[in-house]
């Protein structure tokens, strides 16, 4: 079975703010001795050790994905410390984080990057909660189900769905009872028109049969990430379609 799964890019702002939190919280001073006693005193929070184990849940998370290896990295220890390598380990990705955002901000990655928010309302709506839980096949399939009960309330149908369906309403035949048309543009009579139609229920028919029915039957093998974006867009192409085309009717 083949694993997943690509992680999505970090909110840099986001993690350097949470970190340095952590730090505020987690602080610690020194605590002198009691006069008389022979010791070289202790450190201790400076909020509550409640609040700074709190603030690390989080921290520990970022730092996990910005320094794999912080919790066994050989550090020089702060003794008596307590949480010394997290705050070691905070500084250091803070100093990390803000490199990579200045370099980002000023010469870009130079490739585009793909907001799954930004995809049609329909499908992103509907697979927003399976995405967050690493759901990737089962967002695809709700995608996919979500466009056919979307086309189908426009169309009024219920005897079609899916492929069919909208191969049948993409078609640039004149619309019959029971069998209305999904208009992309007026029908003027030139290639355009036919082009775009035939070429929405093509499209319709290849995301249904070569994406929807094999994740349907190989529900074992989880998709990457990045492949299941690639799918969950095209759903979105689809949609938007669907959505943005108007209803003809037969007179």
């Amino acid at each position: 079975m083949r694993q997943h799964r690509t992680m999505t890019p970090m909110n840099r702002e986001w993690a350097i703010e949470k970190l340095k939190s952590f730090l505020t919280i987690a602080a610690v001073e020194y605590v002198a001795p009691p006069h008389g006693m022979v010791s070289v005193g202790s450190f201790k929070f400076k909020t509550s050790k409640a609040e700074a184990q709190a603030a690390a849940q989080i921290a520990e998370r970022i730092l996990d994905r910005v320094i794999p290896g912080w919790r066994t990295a050989d550090w020089e220890e702060a003794k008596r410390q307590p949480m010394w390598r997290h705050r070691e380990a905070a500084h250091r990705a803070i100093a990390l984080l803000e490199a990579e955002q200045e370099l980002q901000e000023n010469l870009g990655s130079g490739a585009p990057q793909l907001d799954a928010s930004t995809l049609h309302s329909w499908v992103w709506g509907s697979v927003q909660g399976l995405w967050s839980s690493g759901h990737f096949r089962e967002a695809i399939g709700a995608a996919a189900r979500a466009v056919n009960a979307q086309a189908q309330a426009k169309l009024e149908r219920r005897d079609a769905s899916e492929a069919k369906l909208l191969s049948d309403a993409f078609s640039t035949n004149p619309p019959t009872p029971g069998h209305p048309r999904l208009r992309l543009r007026e029908n003027d009579g030139g290639d355009t028109f036919k082009n775009r139609h035939d070429g929405a229920g093509n499209f319709a028919r290849g995301v249904y049969a070569a994406i929807r029915n094999p994740i349907a039957h190989e529900e074992d093998e989880e998709l990457e990430e990045n492949e299941a974006l690639e799918q969950l867009a095209a759903f979105s192409i689809l949609a938007r379609w669907v959505d943005s085309a108007a209803v003809e009717k037969a007179s």
